[in-house]
């Protein structure tokens, strides 16, 4: 019996998506996450989890950084991206981040299911009219995501909190923990990343944002 993980901050969706893996795999036990918080605890706990399912735009994450530390953590485990992008390009900067496949939206139950059998199976997928010559990402990219998916959990939380313009106490209240703890937690930051100031944690983790800032995410 397979065990699929879910994450996706939209119920409706996530409950399609649930769907259609129960039509893929019948009698499969779904557990579901709404943000990269209750992912991080989520996997934790299903580290042998058979797939993922990964929303790129969740609260607690922007663009790819839950899927390069995902990735980093659980190497054995698939990920299929799903996402309201259409583009090509955000397809190709997906797999080559380490999913094994991508999911807009749009698609029909068919073809989500033919998408996780063939994950499943070994195989990468893309939907066909995103098929073709991927690139490769920019080696600054690269960098920032290996060293994204070398922080533990609790120093990937802090990042994002970062990254969305709290302060250490803030962080800490949020956290529950003491603001020393979060500043240890700042200076292995730093150090992981290659940098020298919060500023400068905040512009790496937007080397992995999926679109230009200022652009809503979908």
């Amino acid at each position: 019996m397979a065990d699929v993980l879910i994450a996706d901050d939209h119920p409706l969706f996530r409950d399609a998506l649930q769907r259609a893996v129960l039509a893929a795999l019948p009698g499969a036990q779904v557990y579901t996450a709404d943000s990269v918080d209750a992912l991080l605890v989520l996997v934790e706990g299903h580290a042998d989890a058979d797939l993922l399912l990964l929303d790129l735009h969740m609260p607690g994450a922007r663009g790819y950084s839950a899927l390069a530390h995902i990735r980093g953590q659980y190497p054995g485990l698939p990920i299929i991206v799903v996402s309201g992008h259409e583009e090509s390009q955000v397809a190709h900067r997906a797999i080559a981040h380490g999913a094994s496949g991508y999911i807009p939206k749009s698609a029909p139950v068919d073809q989500i299911v033919r998408a996780i059998h063939a994950v499943l199976d070994g195989d990468a997928w893309l939907p066909p009219q995103m098929i073709g010559n991927g690139s490769a990402l920019d080696p600054s990219e690269e960098d920032i995501a290996a060293r994204v998916a070398s922080l533990t959990p609790q120093q990937f939380r802090v990042l994002n909190m970062i990254a969305e313009g709290l302060l250490n106490k803030q962080i800490a209240y949020d956290l529950g923990v003491s603001e020393a703890t979060v500043k240890a937690h700042m200076t292995a930051i730093m150090r992981k990343l290659g940098v020298s100031n919060r500023t400068q944690v905040a512009l790496a983790a937007s080397h992995l944002a999926v679109e230009p800032a200022g652009t809503p995410p979908m």
